[in-house]
């Protein structure tokens, strides 16, 4: 296991030194009693989320970690050309699937994982989003596995959430530590939300003449992530609504309020696609906005992110985008995939089915740490009745080898101690491309534990970049 603050030898990294000797002088005990701190903090400011499908109140305070992950500019000036270039070529794969479909007639992406998956939409086939963009936010998930070892986990090219819980951690670890802050140089995240906005507003679509006006559509308070709807929309300024709020007239969306209708130009969307619009998806939608997709289509409004992009985060997809970055843009991959086997293809298939006890398993459209196999943690029984379910639909399932994720020190288990974690930076897509430094950094708080979601027990840490 990779410990990204020390060394085999004991010896303290560089970019970890000033938190080093923080948590040397604070002692385990203050963290201790920091961390309850710190959970006070969370819960009067309202930072939750929902699961859903349990008993009890599925409203849950997300696990703060308070040592915070450090990464130096070296090691960020990588992650920020490779997460880039990724995205670039992401959304390069996505106006192609719905044109041309070049990188499917050279046979280097099977038509089959486009053309049969569930998140591809012929809605969109022929139309230009603003900007040729559809994943105006990307979420890529980065594992380590050693000094320089990083490695793309999967995309997130439709809603990626999460961004919220790096800008209050962030807040906290300020409001809580505020030496830290100026002994040390870490580059500042706080502009995320304008520069969310500023991506937001040069998207607006042709029929906008003016300052275009945006709003965050969210599907209301029960949703799970109704907390970062909400922070965002205030941070950014911006009117958040409900799909009861829209409607469309003469071609354009407007907004209701108090003043009369508002025309909207923007649409930064938290519902999924099939809710999205009930005329062109779903007719049992009581999400949507009827005629949403046609006003659209004709260039009277934008949504972010466009209808359709999920095809570019499949998880069969994921396994063909160092190929998309080498035909698209001519580049050799600066992060590279986790090995991947398609369980499609027969030859992967058997060599999954053989070594399921070493390897991780995911539904191909799975999320949130549900529906996996982690076969060195799972009983024979367990393993047993996953085979069967693979072998069932084997187009549904990927695998991994079971990584030896880093990990960084930790408060859990009543002192400190290492835990894994992965990092999902955001990278947004306008008329630039914009990267705030750091990311989400997740944290398996359980002693052993691989899976950092929040549904499955991880927390989350602050995320350091320092500067040069």
């Amino acid at each position: 296991m990779f410990n990204e603050m020390s060394g085999e030898d004991g010896v303290i990294r560089p970019a970890y030194e000033g938190v080093a000797r923080w948590i040397e002088r604070t002692g385990s005990e203050t963290l201790l009693l920091k961390t309850e701190e710190a959970e006070a903090i969370f819960r009067r400011i309202g930072i939750t989320f929902a699961v859903y499908g349990e008993g009890g109140d599925p409203e849950r305070l997300i696990p703060f970690d308070l040592i915070p992950r450090v990464f130096d500019a070296a090691e960020w000036r990588r992650l920020d050309r490779g997460i880039k270039q990724r995205a670039r070529a992401l959304n390069a794969f996505l106006w192609d699937v719905y044109h041309r479909g070049e990188i499917l007639r050279a046979g280097i992406v099977p038509e089959r994982l486009v053309y049969r998956n569930d998140a591809f939409l012929p809605e969109m086939v022929g139309f230009d989003p603003p900007g040729r963009v559809y994943s105006h936010i990307v979420g890529i998930d980065i594992v380590r596995t050693g000094e320089g070892a990083f490695q793309v986990l999967e995309d997130n090219c439709r809603t990626p959430s999460g961004v919220s819980y790096k800008l209050e951690t962030r807040t906290v670890m300020m409001r809580m530590f505020p030496e830290l802050f100026r002994q040390l140089s870490i580059e500042p995240v706080d502009d995320y939300p304008d520069m969310l906005r500023k991506t937001l507003e040069e998207v607006a679509p042709p029929a906008c003449k003016g300052s275009p006006v945006v709003v965050v559509l969210t599907p209301g308070p029960l949703n799970s992530a109704y907390y970062e709807h909400s922070f965002l929309a205030d941070r950014m300024g911006l009117e958040l609504v409900q799909p009861q709020d829209l409607f469309v007239d003469e071609g354009r969306v407007w907004m209701r309020t108090t003043r009369g209708p508002v025309r909207v130009d923007v649409i930064y969307r938290r519902i999924d696609d099939d809710f999205l619009d009930p005329i062109a998806f779903r007719p049992d939608s009581m999400l949507g906005i009827a005629g949403l997709m046609q006003v659209y289509r004709s260039g009277g409004v934008t949504i972010c992110s466009a209808p359709g992009a999920g095809v570019a985060d499949d998880k069969a997809v994921y396994c063909y985008v160092p190929q998309m970055i080498r035909f698209y843009l001519g580049q050799e991959p600066i992060l590279e995939n986790v090995q991947t086997w398609r369980c499609s293809e027969p030859d992967e298939l058997a060599y999954v089915l053989s070594h399921l006890d070493e390897l991780v398993v995911k539904e191909v459209h799975g999320s949130g740490g549900y529906g996996m196999l982690i076969g060195p943690k799972s009983t024979k029984a367990e393993i047993a009745a996953y085979a069967e379910r693979i072998k069932a639909d084997p187009e549904d399932f990927i695998a991994q080898p079971t990584l030896e994720l880093s990990a960084a020190p930790s408060v859990a288990g009543g002192g400190i101690a290492p835990r894994h974690v992965d990092l999902r930076p955001y990278c947004l897509v306008g008329a630039d491309m914009r990267l705030a430094p750091g990311g989400l950094t997740r944290v398996a708080l359980r002693e052993g534990s691989l899976v950092v979601n929040s549904s499955q027990g991880g927390g989350v840490k602050d995320t350091w970049v320092l500067s040069e």
